[in-house]
């Protein structure tokens, strides 16, 4: 992870880290204990929205000359032939034949995933599924812990139902998103280096893990969202005040809110008919204990919008050099259920990476 994060530092990423300083963090730790909330502490680089497509083409600029890199190639399959991988196989219907293939086809192709690992037959684990909302408040209430942690990273287990609940991608100063997926409008966050707002915004996302017969989290997550969008028309907003009145949110009380709204496409609802008692409940929860490390986050100018669903494929069995069953096929990042973030993505393709070039020139780790 250390060595990977310098990768994105040598190409651009800011020098600026938050969650080192030990005092400020322990504090912050205690106060969340107090709350009832567990504290995961973390060292946070912030990039920035702006300073992705700058790292990206510092990274192309450098693989100029030394690789074919194609866009808008649609993967239809994996081709395997005698437990070995032997190359894809394109939606147009182009084969593509390779000695070893890295399969990374982040959260949007989770569902692709899926179907690829089932016909390979590849050992899965059941992963669970994270449904909740984007929170979006006044960046003050959260200034004392994101100024020293930016995002921290909170863990709940609701009291109704002892289900685990956390924050997830905190955007001090941000933006509230929408995301378009297979026709299915979700919500996310973001926040530039330079450009602020009066907000900040963050996840919070209720994690169900299903048993048998149930093996599909991914339909599940897809259903709870198109839902929302068919209440919606796409992503829905609601004040907590109206929430917790039992009242859907029209626009003249959304404008009534002293919290402003960074994204102004969502339609004015009722996240009730949307969730699940159980999630609805374990979110509210959620607030409350909050609002006990920072006062003001259970506020009725709270604003919650929905859904917001994090799709990750059933976890592929792999080996710690990230090659799966068919000999020669990795499996990396959010998509093939491996990771849950950025630089676990990154760290966990530079891992394939090694094993592919040890391979190469004949010495293979661990074999």
């Amino acid at each position: 992870m250390r060595s990977t994060d310098g990768i994105f530092v040598k190409y651009g990423a800011p020098n600026r880290i938050f969650g080192d300083s030990a005092i400020s963090v322990e504090e912050i730790a205690d106060q969340a204990r107090a709350a009832g909330l567990e504290f995961i502490p973390t060292v946070i680089r912030h990039i920035g929205t702006e300073n992705c497509k700058l790292i990206l083409n510092n990274m192309r600029k450098v693989l100029d000359g030394k690789a074919e890199i194609r866009t808008r190639s649609q993967v239809q399959s994996l081709l395997e032939e005698d437990g070995a991988i032997r190359g894809v196989k394109l939606a147009g219907g182009e084969v593509i034949k390779s000695d070893f293939v890295v399969v990374a086809p982040g959260r949007v192709g989770a569902n692709w995933m899926k179907g690829e690992a089932d016909a390979l037959g590849l050992t899965t684990m059941t992963s669970p599924v994270d449904i909740g909302v984007r929170v979006e408040l006044p960046a003050t209430i959260l200034k004392r812990i994101t100024d020293v942690t930016y995002e921290p990273k909170l863990i709940f287990y609701s009291k109704t139902f002892d289900d685990k609940v956390r924050t997830f991608c905190m955007n001090p100063y941000g933006e509230v998103v929408i995301e378009e997926s297979e026709g299915i409008t979700t919500v996310n966050g973001h926040s530039y280096a330079r450009r602020k707002s009066d907000n900040s915004n963050f996840a919070i996302l209720v994690s169900s893990t299903f048993t048998e017969p149930f093996r599909d989290p991914i339909a599940y997550g897809r259903y709870i969202a198109r839902l929302a969008n068919l209440l919606g028309g796409g992503a829905i907003i609601q004040r907590l005040g109206d929430l917790l009145a039992g009242r859907r949110s029209t626009r003249e009380r959304i404008d009534h809110c002293v919290t402003r709204p960074t994204l102004l496409k969502a339609t004015p609802g009722d996240l009730s008919f949307v969730f699940p008692y159980r999630h609805l409940q374990s979110i509210i929860e959620m607030l409350q204990a909050l609002d006990r490390l920072a006062p003001g986050v259970f506020s009725r100018h709270t604003l919650l919008y929905g859904v917001e669903v994090k799709f990750y494929s059933n976890r592929i069995e792999v080996s710690p050099e990230m090659e799966t069953r068919v000999k020669n096929l990795f499996a990396i990042g959010d998509g093939a259920g491996i990771t849950r973030g950025l630089l676990q993505a990154a760290a966990s393709g530079v891992m394939a990476a090694k094993a592919i070039s040890a391979c190469i020139t004949g010495i293979r780790p661990g074999k």
